[in-house]
């Protein structure tokens, strides 16, 4: 089992930044080998924001985020951190953290969410 909790959402002006994390407990913890994040905004799908990898720590982000978004990981406390930078209003949504551990090819692991709002 692997438990995550994301914490540090908040409300922030457009141009602003914040900086969100998600530690990860239980007993399977050790076997995680990528870590992402997701958002949702109100009335649209559940989006993929970027991932890291826990052996090589490579990264990917999607388009929207892009050179604004940072993932990056202190693999000794299984915590992930998600440095938003030059935040837009449509950054607004709530944000998950999800896990692949074990021998799972699926995200088997999520978070419950923390809201981050961008007014302009």
């Amino acid at each position: 089992q692997v438990h995550l909790v994301e914490t540090g959402g908040g409300s922030v002006q457009a141009g602003g930044s914040l900086r969100l994390s998600c530690a990860a407990s239980g007993g399977s913890a050790y076997s995680i080998y990528f870590m992402a994040w997701f958002r949702q905004a109100p009335g649209k799908e559940r989006e993929f924001v970027g991932r890291i990898s826990w052996s090589t720590e490579n990264t990917i982000y999607a388009d929207s985020v892009k050179d604004r978004f940072t993932i990056s990981g202190d693999f000794a406390k299984n915590t992930m951190y998600l440095q938003m930078n030059s935040l837009k209003p449509e950054d607004t949504a709530v944000y998950y953290c999800a896990a692949r551990h074990g021998t799972s090819a699926t995200w088997n692991a999520w978070g419950q969410g923390t809201q981050v709002t961008v007014s302009s």
